[in-house]
Parts: structure tokens; C-alpha cells; sequence
């Protein structure tokens, strides 16, 4: 046995109980995102089911054509985009302004009421947000429109109209997520060290000198590399979310990348147009990570790779 080898096992059982606990991470990944790599092919292929992911005449580059031929093509990219950046650009300040409001909070009994009543939504099914929703919304009956009612305002049918799937899409979003995103900032903001804040005091410095000049420099990098983790996933919104909310009626500002695979691969079982779509989708998310990955790299000298 070599020394290498002798180093590893060693090593293995020095941290056996972390790699235990690493294990179900680990499986989840090689299973959900690595083992279905080889069905990529079917993009490129005419799939038949039930022969296999390797059968099928090879037709190159036909599905990616067919897709940006479809009138659906343009509608479908920009609701995707939409639908992943409104939330971004309107709730990735939430989580940062709520951790800074926390941590200036005084009474612990009301700060651990305030952390607990906005972390409490994170871990409701998104099935019973998207129920919530439909019957807080509903045109007879929801507690929105009786409110309108009463101030002499007409009900209107939310979830009927288009133009108010991406606000009610981006609002409920926010309302869902930014509570428990805010963990990772109060943490970052509790390591500061108290030093810093009083030798601020002595020179005068103001709260908001104080923000600006102190807690939000400390904590850029931690901001940076959420924002960068954050924009991996603008291309990939939620499909259960989505598909819960819209319906035929919202599809002109609805239809995202996800369920119209969804559509196409599983009801309509066209695998290989759905494949080439999925792919369409990786490699556009792989351009703007990287993109925003060197932009950042740029302007801060710092990044994730």
C-alpha cells in the first residue's frame, strides 16, 4: 500500500462520520444531475421510447431550429427571464435591509418573534402558497376582493389576467423567501467585529454612515457570491410554482421554459423537441453565470471561480 493510499484511508476515517453525513447530498446529486447526462443526446436525435436513449436516426441541429422557429419562442424566453429577474431585482435588497433591521433590533423576545413570523412561509408547500393564493385572489369569494368591494372598487379575476400573473408571480415570491435568506446576512453582519462599530462612535459617525460605510463593505463579498448563486438560476424559475398559478388564459405572460417542456415532453411525449428546449436552457444559464462571474470579477476582484 502506498502512501497516498495509506493517507486517503486515514483520512476517510478521520471524517467518517462527515462523509456520512455527506453522503445523501452527494447520492442526490450523481442520481438527479449526473446519471441523466447521457439522455442529452436525444436533442440531437429522433428518440423513439422504449429503445433507448441511443436509438433513433441522428438529426443534428433540427429540434434547436424547430424551437426558435416557434412563434412560442420569443414569448416563452422573455416570460422565463422575466419571471426569474423581477424577483431578483426587486427582492434580493429585501433579505439584506431585513438582516440589517434584526440586528439593530434591541428586544430579543421581539427580534426572535420577527425572525420566526418571516421564516415561518420557507417552509410552506409551495402547493398550499399556490392554494392561498387562488383563494385569497378568488373573484367571489377572496378576502382581496371583498376589501376592493368595500372600498367601492370592482372585484377583479387575478388569476384570470395576464397582467397580473408576473405581480402576483414576483410579490408572492419575496413574501416566501426573503425571511430565511436573511439568515445568511445576519450571520455575516454578527461577524463583524464589535470594535469597528465603536471606533466609528468615537470618530461620530451617524446609523446611516454606519451602513454605508461599515456593515455593507464587510459584507459585499457574502452579497456578491449570493447574487452570483442567485443569478445560476435566472433562467430556471420554478415549475411547480408556475404551473400551480397559470392557466391558458395567463400563458402570454406565464409560459416558461419549464412548463412548456413539460408540455411538449411529457403530455405531448415529444422527448427530443423537450430534450433540445432543456438544453437550449443550460447552455443560456451557463453564458450568464459566466458572464456575471468575470463582470464581478472585474469590478471587485472577486468571484466564485
Amino acid at each position: 500500500m502506498n502512501s497516498r493510499t495509506a493517507t486517503l484511508i486515514r483520512l476517510v476515517k478521520r471524517d467518517k462520520y462527515l462523509l456520512l453525513m455527506f453522503s445523501p447530498i452527494f447520492i442526490y446529486y450523481l442520481v438527479i444531475m449526473y446519471f441523466p447526462m447521457p439522455g442529452v443526446i436525444m436533442a440531437f436525435k429522433n428518440f423513439t421510447p422504449g429503445k433507448g436513449i441511443f436509438s433513433g436516426d441522428w438529426v443534428g441541429l433540427k429540434w434547436f431550429i424547430q424551437f426558435y422557429d416557434s412563434i412560442y419562442f420569443w414569448r416563452l424566453l422573455r416570460n422565463t427571464f422575466l419571471l426569474a429577474f423581477l424577483p431578483l431585482l426587486f427582492g434580493f435588497p429585501i433579505p439584506i435591509l431585513f438582516a440589517i433591521c434584526v440586528v439593530e433590533i434591541k428586544n430579543r423576545a421581539f427580534k426572535r418573534f420577527a425572525q420566526t413570523i418571516t421564516y415561518l412561509p420557507h417552509f410552506i408547500s409551495t402547493v398550499v402558497i399556490a392554494g392561498m393564493l387562488i383563494n385569497f385572489l378568488s373573484p367571489t369569494d377572496g378576502i382581496v376582493n371583498i376589501l376592493l368591494e368595500k372600498i367601492g372598487l370592482e372585484r377583479v379575476n387575478f388569476m384570470m389576467e395576464p397582467g397580473w400573473f408576473r405581480t402576483i408571480f414576483t410579490s408572492s415570491d419575496i413574501w416566501q423567501s426573503f425571511g430565511f435568506s436573511s439568515i445568511i446576512y445576519i450571520a455575516a453582519i454578527m461577524s463583524i467585529d464589535p470594535e469597528m462599530y465603536d471606533s466609528g462612535k468615537i470618530d461620530g459617525v451617524n446609523k446611516f454612515q454606519e451602513l454605508w460605510h461599515l456593515t455593507l463593505p464587510s459584507i459585499k463579498p457574502t452579497i456578491i457570491i449570493l447574487l452570483l448563486l442567485s443569478l445560476g438560476g435566472i433562467m430556471s424559475v420554478g415549475f411547480e410554482k408556475v404551473y400551480l398559478l397559470y392557466n391558458a388564459a395567463t400563458y402570454e405572460t406565464g409560459d416558461v421554459l419549464s412548463t412548456y417542456v413539460y408540455r411538449m415532453g411529457i403530455i405531448g411525449q415529444n422527448y427530443s423537441f423537450a430534450t433540445a428546449i432543456g438544453v437550449f436552457n443550460s447552455i443560456i444559464t451557463f453564458i450568464l453565470v459566466f458572464a456575471a462571474n468575470q463582470l464581478t470579477r472585474r469590478a471587485t476582484n472577486m468571484s466564485l471561480w
